[in-house]
């Protein structure tokens, strides 16, 4: 559905100072008002719906005592109420902060318990664990989407649609409230297995979305990304910046994002490597994708072959690869013009952003994006803000023309269908494992995912193993993203003299020069 602006004249309510995302929120309305925002099955949320549903969010967050700075976690699948409440904790200047829908009740404790949230929300599915977590971690407030708990009872915690009943619709009042506060948390894993909360400013989440959109028609994306990944708020606040669409699916399989694309006449989709290898293996002569303007890409490696695909699968379109990350946002984009002669790389900087070298080759980012730095982690964010600059941990290259490739990373994180995911925590999560008398988890590089997680494994005298057996055993303590999808035996862990740490580049060489014993 698309709709003819109408002028509006002093559309913006002046309730703040500088560049804050409820601003888009009420631009929309205003200009929009009967406009797709997003949309997932056959419910469509108008852009004037979703502002004055963030207005009552908002004052029904601050009815219960939420003040601005203070944290929400939302625990929750992919839903037109997550963006809704993502934009009522904007409006309310409540910092906003989505737990991963696929952790168990002691991982999202620990993330919990990290984040120091004054309010936990949580879908039906997640509504008796999350009681569970509240109390581990003493988040002091409890919500839920919905009136009904997972047993049509009234369930744990206050009923945020009920709570938002009883709001105004009016614009919330926040003159405390500016760009350089913090706008939302997005938690990705350390080099240590510790979660680091991603700090982003209200400046820097308008920024981004806002970066490179020069388009004459609205956006309207399909996300392939569940909502608690950074990624499906960019898509989102980047289509809204245009008066567009968010469509989200309930799983991010070929037909279902091929479903969706078609219903909603999409002209953007953006999926990860992975996932547009399944929808090219797909049966697509059974969807009109007529609408598609834009097949973009990025997030792991982008094998030239795939680039080949889409544009024979999709002629007519345009590809970017995009690379950069949670903490820096879009730090380089490599255009479609530039596809066929330049296969590997990532492209030149992104619009507003520097990209340079150190001298043992690491990729640092400066730029407006940036994050302020990792929540309560002071540590961990003079390690990586440094200067001005954001040390990215991988190992680049630039050609004579100043366009980068990415080649490696002085980290140990596994990047795996665009997690993020730490060894020392798979290898925690496997200790004890029967039949292993020394093990080790590796990235594996993977044309569609990037890297795979593989656990190398030094086995007992006469003991067998295999990957089953392997995934059992972490079944209980990991989500399934974070399981090896790869077992590799091996005589021996490479180890350093002095400390013995696994030296990981290392023993990924002797595995790719072995045959590969088990997938």
């Amino acid at each position: 559905m698309k709709s003819t602006p109408r002028v509006v004249q002093n559309a913006r309510v002046q309730v703040g100072a500088g560049l804050l995302v409820g601003d888009v929120l009420r631009r929309n309305a205003a200009a929009w008002p009967a406009a797709p925002a997003a949309s997932i099955g056959e419910r469509v949320l108008l852009h004037g719906e979703l502002d004055r549903g963030a207005n009552r969010i908002a004052h029904a967050l601050r009815g219960i005592g939420l003040r601005t700075g203070e944290r929400l976690v939302c625990w929750a699948d992919s839903s037109l109420e997550v963006l809704r409440l993502f934009a009522g904790c904007a409006k309310a200047g409540v910092v906003f902060a989505p737990l991963n829908a696929r952790f168990g009740v002691e991982e999202a404790s620990e993330v919990v318990r990290m984040a120091r949230p004054r309010a936990l929300c949580a879908d039906a599915a997640r509504a008796e664990a999350a009681a569970a977590v509240a109390k581990n971690a003493g988040v002091p407030l409890l919500l839920r989407f919905g009136e009904a708990g997972p047993r049509g009872d009234a369930g744990p915690g206050d009923s945020l649609a009920a709570l938002e009943a009883r709001a105004s619709d009016a614009e919330p009042a926040l003159p405390e409230l500016r760009e350089s506060d913090p706008h939302v948390i997005f938690f990705t894993s350390g080099s240590t297995g510790r979660s680091k909360g991603v700090v982003l400013s209200h400046r820097a989440s308008w920024l981004r979305s806002f970066q490179g959109v020069f388009h004459d028609e609205p956006e309207c994306t399909v996300c392939m990304f569940p909502l608690f990944h950074m990624a499906g708020f960019s898509l989102a606040l980047a289509a809204w910046q245009t008066g567009g669409e968010l469509a989200l699916v309930a799983n991010a399989v070929a037909d279902e994002l091929c479903a969706v694309a078609e219903r909603r006449r999409a002209n953007r989709m953006y999926c990860i490597p992975a996932v547009w290898s399944r929808v090219l293996a797909a049966d697509l002569s059974r969807y009109d994708l007529s609408a598609l303007r834009m097949v973009d890409t990025g997030t792991s490696a982008t094998p030239p072959e795939l680039i080949h695909a889409l544009k024979e699968r999709f002629p007519g379109t345009v590809t970017r690869i995009y690379y950069g990350s949670t903490e820096a946002g879009s730090g380089a984009v490599l255009a479609d013009r530039d596809l066929a002669r330049k296969p590997g790389r990532v492209g030149r900087a992104a619009p507003g952003v520097e990209l340079e070298l150190t001298s043992a080759g690491e990729i640092r980012v400066r730029s407006p994006y940036l994050m302020d730095g990792y929540f309560d982690n002071p540590e961990a964010t003079a390690d990586a803000l440094r200067d001005g600059w954001y040390h990215t941990g991988d190992l680049g290259a630039f050609d004579d023309e100043g366009y980068l490739s990415v080649s490696g990373r002085l980290r140990d994180i596994i990047r795996s269908g665009g997690e993020s995911i730490s060894p020392a925590e798979v290898e925690a999560a496997l200790a004890g494992l029967p039949g292993a008398a020394e093990l080790a988890v590796v990235g594996i590089p993977d044309p569609q995912w990037g890297e795979v997680i593989c656990a190398a494994v030094v086995l007992e005298p006469g003991a067998a193993m295999d990957l089953a057996a392997v995934q059992r055993h972490c079944g209980e303590r990991l989500a399934r993203f974070k399981q090896p999808r790869r077992l590799a035996l091996v005589a021996e862990i490479p180890r350093t003299a002095a400390t013995r740490q696994v030296q990981r580049p290392l023993l990924v060489e002797r595995i790719l020069a072995q045959p590969e014993r088990q997938s």
